[in-house]
C-alpha cells in the first residue's frame, strides 16, 4: 500500500501482520477526493489508526497534524514505522480509543473512524457520541464499516454522504452548529 497524493506521494505504508484490512487505493482515492481541500490545514484524529493510511494520506494531502489511536501492540510498531518513514507530523496514542475519547480535550477537524468489522454498531454509535465535543464546528467524521451493515448513528452529527465501494462503505458526517 503506498500513499496516493501529496508531499509524501508513493511512500510504501506497511500494515500489521493480522487484524487489519488495508483499503484499497481506488477506494482511498476517492475518499479523499470527496472530502477534496477540506483536508489542508486540518488537525486529523484516525481511530482505530491500524496502518495509519488514513491519517498518513490525510497528513500528505496538507493536513497540520495527526493523532493516531491504536490498541494492538503490533499495529503500533507498523504505525510508528509508517509515521517515521512518510517523515510527516503525527504522533501514536496508544490504547483503547473509547478510553482515549473520554479523557482527551484536544480538537479536531477530521476524524476517520475505522473500526474492526466485527465490533458491533451499539459500539460505534458511542464512540461517535464520545468524539463529538472534541469535533470542531463543520468538522467531518469518515466512518468506514463493512457495506451493508448498519449505518451509525449520532444525534449531533449529519449525515452528508454515503458511498460504497466493493465490500466497504463510507459514512460522512458532519458537525453543526456552535
Amino acid at each position: 500500500m503506498r500513499i496516493i497524493a501529496g508531499a509524501a506521494k508513493g511512500r510504501r505504508l506497511d500494515t500489521p501482520p493480522e487484524g487489519t484490512r488495508p483499503l484499497t487505493g481506488k477506494a482511498r482515492e476517492a475518499l479523499f477526493s470527496i472530502l477534496g481541500d477540506r483536508v489542508d490545514g486540518a488537525a486529523v484524529l484516525d481511530l482505530y489508526a491500524g496502518s495509519g493510511s488514513f491519517g498518513l494520506e490525510a497528513l500528505s494531502r496538507g493536513a497540520v497534524d495527526a493523532v493516531f489511536v491504536e490498541s494492538a501492540r503490533a499495529a503500533i510498531v507498523v504505525l510508528q514505522e509508517n509515521i517515521d518513514s512518510v517523515d510527516l507530523a503525527g504522533r501514536v496514542e496508544p490504547g483503547d480509543v473509547e478510553d482515549y475519547l473520554a479523557r482527551s480535550t484536544e480538537s479536531f477537524d477530521l476524524v476517520f473512524v475505522d473500526p474492526p468489522w466485527a465490533l458491533d454498531d451499539g459500539t460505534v454509535d458511542h464512540v461517535s457520541t464520545l468524539l463529538e465535543p472534541l469535533l470542531n464546528k463543520g468538522g467531518i467524521v469518515v466512518v468506514h464499516r463493512r457495506a451493508g451493515g448498519g449505518e451509525p448513528t449520532s444525534d449531533n452529527l449529519r449525515l452528508t454522504d454515503r458511498r460504497r465501494y466493493g465490500d466497504t462503505e463510507f459514512w460522512l458526517y458532519e458537525k453543526e452548529g456552535a
